[in-house]
C-alpha cells in the first residue's frame, strides 16, 4: 500500500482538506512507515454525503445483481488474501499466518452474506380480512458506519459490511489509524468486484471523524468494536442521535479447568489462547481458574510449552509478534510490574524478551516487544486481574471448587467469552447453562462462533441488544415493514363485502377498523 493512506470515495483515494495526518508505524522495526489522513468535519461529511448519494439506487438494485458483486468479492478475496495478510502485519505487528486466519475469518461472513436473498425474504398471509392481504417485507436502513478496532483490522470490518452491503444498505468505514491499509486495500477490492460508486467509503480520524459518524442524520446505524468506555460512550452519543447502536465492548475471558480435564490439551490451549496475536484479542483467555489441586501441574506444563516460543517479526516463522504501539507495550509491561509488586508470581517473564528475526537481518531493537508472560498466585484485588490487559499476559487463579470458580465469572463486570476444560459432561452442561456470559467453549478456548451464528458478548461486554453477523446482523441492517392491501378487480366492482357495509369498503365508519 502506498505509504500515504487517504480516505476512499466514490471507488477512488479522497484525500481530504484538513491537511492533519497520523504516523504509520511497523511495530517489529519501530520505524514509521507511512502517514493516515485524518479528516475534519467537512471531510468526514463528504464521505457521508456520497453514502447517502448511492443509497437509494444501491437499495432498488436487484438481490440477483448485489450477490453476483458479493459472490466476485469473495472470489476475489479468496485468490488474493496472502496480499492483505502481509499487509495486516507490516501494520499490526501478528505474524502472517494469524493475520491469515484472521482474512479467512472475516470472509466466512463474506460468503454467508451470499445468502442474503434467503434471509430477506417476507411472509404473505392472503385473506387475513376478507379480500384483504397481509404481508411484510424487510428493507435497508440507509448508509450505516462501522468503526473498528487496530487488534483485526480486516476481520472485525467484515462480521459487519457484507451483510449491511448485501442487504442494500451503504458503508462509510471508520477504521483504526493505527493500521489503516487494510481498509482501502479492501475497497479496492470492492471496485474491481464491480461495486458501485458510494456504496463501501472509508474514513479515517479520530474522536472528530468519530462525532460526526454518531450525530449526522444521515447515518442511521453505528456498528462498533473497541474498549467498555468506548463503547458506551458510542452507545450513548449514537442512540441519543436517533441511531441504531451495535457497540462491542471489553472482556476479561476466564477459563476453567476442573480436576478431571486432560491437562496436556488444557495447557495447550492456554498457550494459544493466551498468547496468540500478542494477547491482543477480545476473546483470548486472560484469566485462568484452575480448580482444586491441579494448580502446580498445569501451570509447569503451561510454563513447558511458553518458554521456548519465539516472540519476533511476524514476517518470519515466530510464534507471536509484537505489540502494536510503543504506549501500549508500556502499559501492559506496567501491570506485571504492578501482579509483581503485589505479590503474583512471575513463572515466565516476558518483559526483557529479546525479538527473533529469523536470521533475516532486520534492525529489531525498537520493536515493541513484550514475550508471553505467565503469573501464578493472582487474587481478584490485583489491577492484572481487574483490568482489561489485552497483551500476552496469563493470570493463573486457584480456587477449590467449581461454584467459587463460576461465581468469579458471573461477578466480572464483562462477559464477552468464557471456557471450560473437563472431561465430565454434566459439568459441561450445568456451566453451559450458569454462566453469563455471551460466548461459551467447552474444551475450546475461544469460541467465536461460525458467521452463521451471532457474535457478542454479555454485560460491560456489549450495548445494544443485537449481536454481529448471523440472523442478527441481518435483522440489525434492516427493519420490517407491514403491509394491508385490498384491491378492486379489473372491471372496478368491488370483490369485498357489500359497499353498504360500513368501514368495510365505503361509506363511514369511525370506530377502530376490525377484521371480518
Amino acid at each position: 500500500m502506498s505509504a500515504s493512506v487517504t480516505h476512499w470515495v466514490n471507488n477512488k483515494s479522497f484525500p481530504g482538506t484538513s491537511g492533519a495526518t497520523a504516523p504509520i508505524t511497523n511495530p517489529a522495526t519501530g520505524a514509521v512507515t507511512g502517514e493516515v489522513a485524518l479528516a475534519n468535519v467537512e471531510d468526514a461529511r463528504a464521505v457521508i454525503d456520497a453514502a447517502a448519494t448511492a443509497f437509494p439506487a444501491w437499495r432498488d438494485t436487484s438481490l440477483a445483481k448485489r450477490t453476483a458483486i458479493l459472490f466476485r468479492f469473495r472470489e476475489l478475496l479468496n485468490e488474493r488474501k496472502g496480499e492483505l495478510a502481509q499487509i495486516i502485519t507490516s501494520e499490526h505487528g501478528k505474524v502472517v499466518s494469524d493475520a491469515l486466519g484472521e482474512v479467512s475469518r472475516g470472509q466466512e461472513v463474506v460468503e454467508f452474506a451470499c445468502g442474503i436473498p434467503h434471509l430477506l425474504k417476507g411472509g404473505f398471509t392472503e385473506n387475513a380480512s376478507t379480500k384483504v392481504d397481509v404481508f411484510s417485507i424487510r428493507q435497508p436502513l440507509g448508509p450505516v458506519a462501522i468503526i473498528s478496532p487496530f487488534n483485526f483490522p480486516a476481520m472485525v470490518p467484515m462480521w459487519f459490511f457484507p451483510v449491511a452491503i448485501a442487504a442494500g444498505n451503504t458503508v462509510v468505514l471508520k477504521p483504526s489509524e493505527k493500521d489503516p491499509s487494510a481498509s482501502l486495500w479492501l475497497a479496492e477490492l470492492w471496485r474491481e468486484a464491480g461495486l458501485p460508486d458510494g456504496v463501501f467509503n472509508v474514513l479515517h480520524g479520530d474522536k472528530t471523524a468519530v462525532d460526526e459518524l454518531l450525530e449526522n442524520r444521515s447515518i442511521k446505524s453505528v456498528s462498533f468494536v473497541g474498549s467498555t468506555p468506548i463503547a458506551q460512550y458510542v452507545y450513548a452519543t449514537g442512540t441519543a442521535n436517533g441511531k441504531r447502536v451495535q457497540a462491542l465492548g471489553g472482556a476479561k475471558n476466564h477459563a476453567i479447568v476442573l480436576p478431571d480435564a486432560d491437562l496436556d490439551l488444557a495447557a495447550d490451549a492456554m498457550v494459544n489462547a493466551g498468547f496468540g496475536s500478542a494477547g491482543e484479542r477480545c476473546m483470548a483467555i486472560s484469566a485462568l481458574v484452575a480448580v482444586g489441586d491441579i494448580a502446580d501441574e498445569l501451570v509447569a506444563k503451561i510454563a513447558e510449552r511458553t518458554t521456548p516460543l519465539k516472540t519476533g517479526d511476524g514476517t518470519t516463522d515466530s510464534d507471536m509478534g509484537p505489540l502494536v504501539t510503543r504506549a501500549h507495550r508500556d502499559k501492559v509491561a506496567s501491570y506485571v510490574d504492578a501482579g509483581e509488586a503485589d505479590g503474583a508470581t512471575i513463572v515466565v517473564d516476558g518483559r526483557t524478551v529479546t525479538a527473533y528475526n529469523g536470521d533475516t537481518g532486520t534492525d529489531l531493537t525498537d520493536g515493541f516487544w513484550l514475550g508471553p508472560t505467565l503469573i501464578d498466585n493472582v487474587t481478584t484485588d490485583m489491577s492484572i486481574y481487574t483490568d482489561e490487559i489485552f497483551g500476552p499476559v496469563l493470570s493463573v487463579i486457584r480456587v477449590d471448587t467449581y461454584d467459587q470458580a463460576l461465581e468469579l465469572i458471573n461477578s466480572n463486570p464483562y462477559g464477552n467469552g468464557t471456557a471450560i476444560f473437563t472431561n465430565d459432561g454434566g459439568a459441561a452442561r450445568r456451566f453451559q447453562n450458569e454462566v453469563e456470559v455471551g460466548m461459551v467453549g467447552i474444551n475450546v478456548p475461544i469460541p467465536v462462533p461460525m458467521a452463521y451464528y451471532s457474535f457478542g458478548g454479555w454485560k460491560a461486554s456489549l450495548f445494544g441488544d443485537s449481536h454481529a453477523h448471523g440472523t442478527e446482523g441481518v435483522n440489525f441492517f434492516t427493519r420490517g415493514k407491514a403491509i394491508t392491501s385490498r384491491w378492486l378487480d379489473p372491471s372496478g366492482n368491488n370483490l369485498g363485502p357489500a359497499r353498504s357495509a360500513p368501514g368495510a369498503n365505503g361509506g363511514i365508519n369511525l370506530g377502530f377498523p376490525q377484521n371480518a
